[in-house]
């Protein structure tokens, strides 16, 4: 069999009518639907068409023909190279009207389903809002130094990036520094990632080390924790495994939830939401839906390490939380007796298998929140039906399953779709955060 052969670049002017679900310009030309990065709905642009498959092709806009009123000039200098992040050259306005859009749209076409009311999109900062991300960090010899970033956009090679304007103002101007840093160690090819994690008082930097670091190496690291405030731990080959430059455990990073006296405790590997303020305000807007009272026992399924539990416990009688990941179950036990909070229990249990005989079913809920990952929550909906849950929040960070699970209580289970609406959890992308609340038919 014969190589395939190399597709040409070519260039194309073509009009944008959509947005994908990446933030790239959808365009038709010759049968073929065309993505384009870096262009907007409304836009006729000039670009180069790079690659492609029978039904599609992948390109860049080189030069804006037609502008969009949308349009503004992005705030980092290396949009466009850097793949972090997508939408920096829309307003942030018509970026969270193009989401609620992407939210109803998807409740509509994929669950067949409308809600009775739109709720207001739920905004936090717009800029150095990120407090965990995942960097990347290669060696790369013909620039002569380490790269720290985020990969090239569209590519796997990684950014070559002098900040970023999105993540924690204590990191996200040291990314040329992060990178000398690793190249004057003994093994700067063997440290694949630095990992960020940010609490409201201090930051930990978690360095992936493939190889042992030598006494020269820990010194170098221990000297630049001292200069900058920054923690640094470390994370061995055995990916669980986590430790601080002198050997010792890793302290605890952690945030607070003012509105409820909250103090949440976390490990720099563990899960925590992305932004901190937007954090709050959908704390805030979850419980609003829900509606919690001192007679009402809460269900809180993918309950994490607590960051709804607890402030449910606060205004309910009682709240039970469910949880996949031992670990976080044992930290929301942990932020339970640290906060005071007598009135929350947790449960490890996989949720998307058999656990219907569970004694935490047992506990005659109406009220509950789910808010499970990207893959959505079908495999629960059924126990939320049985239970007679008559009020559900659901919190979720893909729209076409919230979409997909919508049509499944709506149109399966009995349920009414009262309010739904987006939150801005990652501004300058093309990640939808939404919330919605459902309600149980009356017999």
């Amino acid at each position: 069999m014969g190589r395939r052969r190399k597709r040409e670049p070519r260039e194309v002017e073509v009009q944008i009518q959509s947005m994908d679900q990446k933030g790239r310009g959808v365009a038709r030309l010759d049968g073929k639907v065309l993505f384009i990065s870096g262009a907007l709905p409304g836009e006729t642009v000039r670009a180069t068409v790079r690659r492609g498959q029978r039904r599609y092709e992948e390109g860049v806009a080189d030069q804006i023909l037609t502008a969009s009123p949308e349009r503004v000039q992005p705030r980092c200098q290396h949009f466009g190279l850097c793949g972090g992040c997508s939408l920096q050259h829309q307003s942030s306005e018509a970026q969270i009207h193009s989401k609620q859009q992407k939210l109803f749209e998807d409740l509509e076409h994929i669950g067949g389903v409308k809600a009775q009311e739109t709720l207001p999109p739920l905004r936090g900062p717009e800029w150095e809002y990120r407090r965990r991300a995942r960097l990347g960090v290669r060696r790369v010899d013909k620039k002569d130094k380490v790269l720290v970033g985020f990969r090239e956009r569209g590519g796997r090679y990684l950014a070559d990036l002098a900040r970023c304007e999105v993540l924690d103002a204590r990191v996200g101007g040291r990314l040329e520094a992060l990178g000398a840093l690793v190249d004057g160690l003994s093994i700067p090819q063997d440290i694949p990632q630095i990992e960020v994690a940010a609490g409201d008082d201090q930051v930990c930097l978690v360095f992936r080390v493939m190889q042992p670091l030598t006494e020269q190496d820990r010194q170098r690291l221990a000297d630049y924790q001292e200069r900058t405030g920054l923690r640094i731990a470390l994370q061995p080959a055995a990916p669980e495994a986590l430790e601080s430059l002198d050997g010792s455990m890793v302290a605890d990073l952690s945030y607070r939830l003012p509105a409820y006296d909250l103090e949440m405790f976390f490990q720099p590997t563990e899960f925590v939401q992305v932004n901190a303020q937007l954090n709050q305000r959908m704390v805030a807007r979850a419980l609003e839906l829900l509606e919690p009272g001192p007679q009402d026992h809460i269900l809180d399924l993918f309950c994490g390490s607590g960051n709804f539990s607890l402030p449910i416990a606060r205004q309910a009688g009682r709240v039970t939380g469910v949880e996949g990941d031992v670990a976080l179950v044992r930290r929301a036990e942990r932020n339970a007796r640290h906060n005071g909070i007598e009135n929350a229990d947790f449960h490890v249990a996989n949720l998307f298998e058999e656990f219907e005989q569970a004694p935490w079913t047992r506990n005659g809920y109406r009220k509950a929140l789910i808010d499970p990952p990207r893959t959505g929550a079908r495999e629960v909906l059924p126990l939320i039906a049985s239970l007679g849950i008559e009020r559900l929040v659901y919190v979720s960070c893909n729209p076409a399953t919230l979409a997909r699970d919508a049509g499944i209580l709506v149109n399966e289970l009995g349920y009414r779709l009262l309010a739904a609406g987006v939150m801005d959890m990652f501004p300058h992308t093309a990640h939808v955060e939404s919330i919605a609340l459902f309600e149980r038919a009356a017999r």
